[in-house]
């Protein structure tokens, strides 16, 4: 069993300009994203497992030597993030599906050395839906300089039965970070890292 992929799509910025000032090099952030059929289209499918299983490692070999190619390297790519679209005749379900396993996530993960997690996110929509992959640092979780999100859409996905998978990544964070990290604010409100709102 593989995935049916209609095409794939890459996307990039180099932002030279960021807060009225010339960046010192590049902000470089960028996607890859392919169009799958989705197999579970128009009827409710209890067992997932079986398409999981067989899409996951195939769709995170593709996306991970794509976006390593459009990063430069894993170790060039900073932070990092994932994201599926499913189309109006999916559910939610299906979009995680496809993201939230390690068969999927670990090729990417393991290619960049990473061990934060994948930041995420899981939506439905049309047809030129926005895509929204946040970004977190790969290693450091409160690093908020790395707190980023890329957008853009694909005008003809995805279809009422696909779903749009892609990865994103930045070589950087934003160029003038100056809103500090979440290890600050713990120290100064006397919070446990563990437990930030001490409930």
């Amino acid at each position: 069993m593989q995935p049916e992929i209609r095409k794939i799509v890459a996307y990039e910025e180099e932002i030279l300009i960021e807060g009225f000032r010339a960046t010192e090099r590049p902000w470089h952030v960028f996607a890859a994203a392919a169009v799958v059929k989705n197999p579970w289209a128009g009827r409710f499918v209890e067992d997932l497992k079986p398409e999981i299983l067989a899409f996951g490692p195939v769709l995170g070999k593709l996306l991970t030597d794509r976006i390593l190619k459009l990063g430069g390297s894993g170790e060039a790519i900073e932070a990092y993030g994932k994201a599926a679209v499913v189309g109006l005749d999916g559910e939610i379900e299906h979009a995680s599906g496809l993201i939230h396993t390690l068969r999927f996530g670990n090729f990417y993960r393991e290619a960049v050395g990473a061990k934060s997690y994948l930041a995420f996110s899981n939506t439905r929509g049309p047809a030129n839906a926005p895509i929204m992959i946040p970004l977190m640092d790969k290693n450091d979780a409160g690093r908020r300089s790395h707190y980023l999100t890329i957008q853009f859409s694909i005008p003809d996905a995805p279809r009422g039965d696909e779903v749009v998978v892609a990865l994103g990544g930045a070589t950087s964070g934003r160029p003038f970070h100056r809103i500090g990290d979440r290890y600050q604010d713990l120290k100064e409100m006397g919070r446990d890292l563990d437990n930030p709102a001490a409930v």
